[in-house]
């Protein structure tokens, strides 16, 4: 194996030849690193002025050579052992061309998640190998692991080290002091809000962000805030803040960085540059819980393809994201393995998922068109996530469907038959919660589940009656009812968990809003005056009609019971009279029935 990774731009083939013959040293098995390769790094380093690591197996082999710029150097892909009680069996050792061997934060980093023997960094100054520091994994009595770092020493102190010795003694530590099984133990995560000075409902923001980074199995160890303008072009909260941040993250060992907003590509790289930790946005963020939380395989599909539109602008940009091994948030899911692919092959796999989807989207279409013959009405519920929905299909229906108080609690679109209270049928379909600034990759990849708000004749809006900006997270709604240009549908708008609202007036002022509602679905009060309105609304589109059905023809009456508002029936010599109301596409099913008298 002869591949030179990293960045190779500038290089002659000559250049690229005279990395490769990295690759020909033999490094002694109780030594970090041989005094030959040292000093040819050093002489490639002063050479091309820019940083040169090598990865080196327990044998003594040369595995990869990687090429970087003055300051950082990429790592290439590793498939090595990843227990909890051993290390990797690989090494890394790379040169500073700035002769500053001090190991930086992205080294520590790669360090603990790649799980390397050794981290070692030989500064280098005209050609000539100044001093080494190197960092190696530790243990102490808990599940977290710590790193231990030396230096900085004369070359020949490091070339004394016994590595054999070194390993086996922290092998042994991590084998005694490591409780864990061979499980990724939760995420420790630091979160960041940008307020601007613009905005409103900040405090809501933040607290919307904690239960996210919880719903994703994260413990929140620290939350900062930063008051700005506008958001910094290259680095979003600026640089000076990002180091303050920095050392919040090593005093709460915090693994993972979550940020309340979307990022660039940019961004996201510069940041984790100076943090030397994994960076999630609040669209990454809410794609983990999405794909932990998908169950059908649509809903799968769905998830895959919003992740692969969201990573393909950021396969250029992603840094330590592509060079993760340990899974976490922002990794899981059916789009997990086609992050460190190439544009071309995410394009193929996004067609591939878009056509499946489609045609899942034609199946459903057969769907809608039976109902629509049968004249069976649809009742879509939509409402910010966490509002109730779950259990507004469950008090109506006995559906069964998971109902948590977490956000995205369900995913999956679920529809069920429930009878009005004059004894029409129509059918309710549950489907995805919304949320504030919901990324658009997430409304075009569910576009086949929010169909069902599309295709419903009306929507139940759900609003949380309890939270106390309950207005925003309506209006959040409403903007991307819009989006799918369904906000000129009948909304019948439903205050939940009004019993958890302690001023009658505030429930009062609610109802004020016109077809609104008042209910509990958690302990079933409300509820038939909600149906009663669902009925209302259905009839005012209706036309009332007079029927005269023969009696040999009297099992229409048990259709028009079903799919019409029966309003009084009277049995005459003539056969059944019925006074029903129709919706107007339907009065030509019964134009021969009509009365004369």
């Amino acid at each position: 194996m002869s591949e030179i990774y990293g960045k190779l731009n500038g290089l002659r083939q000559n250049d690229i030849e005279k990395l490769k013959r990295l690759y020909d040293y033999i490094i002694p098995k109780e030594q970090s690193v041989s005094y030959e390769l040292a000093l040819a790094m050093a002489c490639l380093t002063t050479e091309f002025n820019r940083e040169i690591a090598v990865y080196i197996n327990r044998r003594g082999t040369v595995t990869h050579v990687s090429l970087g710029d003055k300051a950082t150097v990429e790592l290439p892909e590793f498939s090595g052992r990843r227990s909890f009680k051993r290390l990797s069996g690989i090494r890394c050792i790379h040169t500073h061309p700035s002769g500053d061997s001090q190991l930086s934060y992205i080294d520590l980093a790669s360090l603990r998640t790649l799980r390397f023997d050794m981290m070692a960094a030989l500064g280098v100054a005209d050609g000539t190998i100044s001093e080494v520091c190197f960092s190696c994994i530790d243990s102490n009595n808990n599940t977290d692991l710590d790193i231990s770092s030396f230096g900085p020493f004369e070359f020949k102190d490091f070339l004394a080290l016994d590595i054999v010795s070194l390993i086996d003694c922290l092998e042994l530590k991590l084998g005694v002091n490591d409780t864990q099984s061979t499980e990724v133990s939760a995420e420790t995560a630091l979160l960041v809000s940008l307020e601007l000075k613009t905005s409103k409902n900040e405090e809501s923001s933040l607290k919307e962000l904690i239960q996210l980074a919880e719903t994703a199995g994260a413990t929140v160890a620290e939350v900062v805030s930063q008051r700005r303008d506008s958001p910094d072009p290259a680095y979003f909260i600026g640089r000076g803040k990002a180091a303050e941040i920095n050392l919040l993250r090593q005093s709460c060992k915090a693994n993972v960085i979550i940020f309340n907003a979307e990022l660039s590509p940019t961004q996201q790289r510069n940041i984790e540059a100076v943090l030397g930790a994994k960076v999630i946005d609040s669209t990454s963020l809410i794609l983990d819980i999405f794909a932990q939380r998908a169950r059908s395989h649509e809903g799968k599909l769905q998830v895959e393809l919003a992740q692969l539109r969201y990573n393909l602008p950021r396969l250029g940009g992603l840094g330590l994201i592509l060079s993760r091994l340990g899974g976490g948030i922002g990794t899981r899911g059916p789009g997990e393995t086609k992050l460190e692919t190439d544009r071309r092959r995410i394009r193929t796999r996004i067609s591939e998922v878009e056509a499946e989807i489609n045609s899942l989207t034609k199946h459903r279409k057969l769907h809608y068109e039976r109902r629509q013959k049968t004249n069976m009405k649809t009742v879509a519920l939509i409402g910010y996530t966490n509002a109730g929905k779950s259990t507004l299909l469950n008090t109506l229906t006995n559906a069964g469907v998971l109902a948590e108080d977490k956000l995205f609690a369900t995913l999956d679109t679920t529809t069920r038959k429930v009878q009005l209270p004059k004894g029409r049928t129509i059918l309710v379909s549950d489907t995805v919660g919304f949320i504030k600034k919901l990324p658009h990759s997430l409304i075009a990849a569910f576009r086949t589940t929010l169909e069902e708000v599309v295709q419903a004749d009306i929507l139940l809006h759900i609003i949380d009656a309890e939270h106390p900006v309950w207005q925003a997270q309506s209006d959040a709604v409403l903007a991307v009812l819009k989006e799918l240009n369904a906000d000129n549908k009948p909304i019948i708008t439903v205050f939940n968990k009004s019993d958890k609202v302690d001023n009658c007036h505030i429930i009062e002022r609610m109802l004020r809003l016109p077809a609104s509602v008042a209910i509990s679905a958690l302990n079933n009060t409300g509820i038939n005056k909600l149906l009663e309105l669902i009925e209302e609304q259905l009839n005012k589109s209706s036309v009332v009609i007079n029927l005269v059905l023969p009696y040999a023809k009297s099992s229409i009456l048990s259709d028009l019971y079903q799919y019409s508002n029966v309003i009084s029936v009277d049995y005459i010599e003539e056969g059944i009279h019925v006074t029903t109301a129709l919706e107007p596409e339907m009065l030509n099913r019964y134009q021969k029935f009509l009365s004369k008298i």
